[in-house]
């Protein structure tokens, strides 16, 4: 018998009991993710930002001025290359955190942890706002770069554990449901934050701090509603009609056994599937990073019917091309979005290892495409091909999880993944470097701007060869690394379990200390779906007028 817990924010107040419908935690997961999703909008922020004292136009720090003084300097406006420092924070916090409270995640549930990115993302915001208001960069770092990092790796962990647990039957298209929502989020945030930052901008401030502590305060109930709305199924609960694999299936590469996360560091199959990410998510990363520059300086005047390159055209045309690239960027994000929830939900078809494989081989034959798109002049293939591979740079992240479960087993797989999200870490700067580098060396050879993204496209294609090698040599994880049927039973003592066959026969909350849901009305799954998929259309709406300007 279990324990009636103190708090209902702990794992066994989360378990569902019979009759809850398992179609009301995907909506969970995404009004977690649509919020955190946002740290890929952030960099609308920098502009205003960067002329947060001088209001008309950035006054300048003069040559004498440190980074480090500019963490706490008050007379003159921040660089823009400096607020790329929050962006990176975001990334290197989101892994590290990720990684170092997986396995904490496993024992105390998706609730819990939740909550506490709830807090430390919009808490983050907050600080960042009272750093605004001070001018003082290092609270700003401090604030949303440290704490709301360590919200995102907590918030972008929490639910995967929980759906694939959900849906055995359909580990890819869960997790790509709830990864899309990240993806999604900066769709929703970025013209959010525009607009209110036009409605609380004033002749003496650009309406930053005021936009932070509003999308703080909608975040906070978005992600609470979410938070509270997760419940976990039972041990041993499956869906009705469906079979688990057998222990060694037609491909050998599911199994249904579990690994302890303790271990994950002395298995190749783990840093295989790190590598194998890590390099699809650098040759994807680098490109989203470029991805304006990049078209208005391969095509230049011909985006406007203009025979003139780059380099030629006067301001006029060179704003002109710049809307046109926004578009494309927008386009970009339209597939990275599509691709996280296609791609996962094909792999239930495919297999992980096969679609990982579509995703080299594929993606490394369009970044070889590329370069002869662009001396033909063909915009429809050289932006298929970019769309085609932003869909499987999202696929990648939303995949994972699953592989992870077919690997590892499901019994600490968030955690498992909060350590494969270290990869991610890793590409965050190795893509952007090799994007950025390469086009400034080029720059400096001489080589015409429009060709200066030649030799990175082949070396992108080349990083997802190397993917290709990593993915190719998995294999099934040996016997002698999964939990003897002992320690599965003290890992599920440490998780607090309870197997579902007393889940079943339970509806005393106080002797289970568990909530008891009745069977789910149609309504409530209705309602829910729609609180997430209402914004996330708002933002799909906004983001095809941004794109509908590339074909206009």
């Amino acid at each position: 018998m279990v324990k009636t817990s103190s708090s209902f924010l702990d794992k066994e107040r989360t378990i569902a009991s019979f009759g809850f419908n398992r179609w009301l935690v995907p909506p969970a997961a995404l009004a977690i993710h649509l919020c955190i999703g946002m740290a890929y909008g952030f960099s609308v922020f920098w502009l205003p930002l960067s002329k947060a004292v001088g209001i008309n136009g950035s006054i300048l720090c003069g040559a004498e001025i440190s980074f480090f003084q500019e963490l706490f300097v008050t007379g003159c406006d921040w660089k823009i290359s400096t607020l790329g420092w929050m962006y990176t924070l975001f990334f290197v916090f989101l892994g590290s955190s990720a990684a170092l409270w997986g396995g904490w995640l496993e024992h105390v549930g998706p609730r819990k942890a939740a909550v506490i990115s709830a807090l430390c993302w919009c808490g983050g915001m907050l600080l960042s706002a009272l750093g605004i208001y001070f001018h003082q960069f290092w609270i700003m770092l401090l604030g949303s770069g440290v704490i709301g990092g360590i919200g995102l790796g907590l918030g972008y962990i929490s639910p995967v554990s929980t759906l694939i647990k959900w849906f055995p039957d359909r580990r890819g298209m869960a997790t790509g449901m709830a990864i899309m929502g990240f993806g999604g989020g900066a769709m929703i945030g970025s013209p959010l934050a525009t607009a209110l930052m036009k409605y609380f901008a004033t002749p003496t401030d650009v309406g930053v701090m005021q936009t932070f502590i509003a999308m703080a305060g909608i975040y906070f109930i978005f992600m609470m509603s979410g938070a509270l709305s997760y419940r976990i199924p039972a041990t041993g609960w499956k869906p009705e009609g469906w079979t688990p694999p057998e222990a060694k299936n037609s491909n050998g590469m599911i199994t249904p056994h579990h690994v302890h996360v303790k271990n994950v560091f002395k298995i190749k199959q783990f840093w295989l599937l790190w590598g194998a990410l890590c390099m699809n998510v650098s040759a994807g990363i680098g490109v989203i990073g470029m991805s304006s520059p990049m078209l208005q300086e391969v095509f230049g005047g011909q985006l406007i019917g203009d025979v003139k390159t780059y380099s030629e055209l006067d301001k006029p045309h060179l704003a002109a091309i710049a809307a046109i690239a926004a578009g494309f960027t927008a386009l970009l994000s339209l597939f990275n979005i599509g691709g996280r929830f296609f791609w996962a939900s094909l792999s239930d078809l495919f297999g992980r290892k096969t679609t990982f494989i579509i995703f080299f081989v594929l993606g490394g034959l369009l970044y070889i495409s590329v370069p002869g798109s662009a001396d033909a002049g063909n915009k429809l293939l050289f932006v298929a091909a970019f769309c085609v591979i932003l869909s499987m740079y999202g696929g990648g992240f939303s995949t994972a999880p699953a592989y992870l479960a077919d690997l590892f087993g499901t019994q600490m797989v968030g955690a498992i993944h909060g350590r494969l999200l270290t990869a991610w870490a890793t590409a965050g700067i190795l893509g952007p470097v090799i994007v950025n580098y390469m086009r400034d060396y080029q720059l400096s050879i001489g080589l015409p701007r429009e060709q200066v993204y030649n030799q990175t496209m082949m070396i992108l294609a080349g990083l997802l060869m190397i993917g290709l090698l990593c993915n190719l040599l998995i294999r099934p994880i040996a016997d002698k690394w999964f939990m003897t049927a002992e320690e599965l039973a003290t890992e599920k003592r440490h998780a607090r379990e309870v197997i579902a066959e007393d889940e079943v026969h339970s509806v005393d909350e106080n002797e289970q200390g568990r909530d008891v849901v009745k069977p789910t009305h149609p309504a409530r799954i209705f309602l829910a779906w729609a609180m997430v998929l209402i914004p996330l259309l708002w933002g799909i709406y906004k983001t095809l007028i941004n794109a509908a300007k590339f074909f206009t």
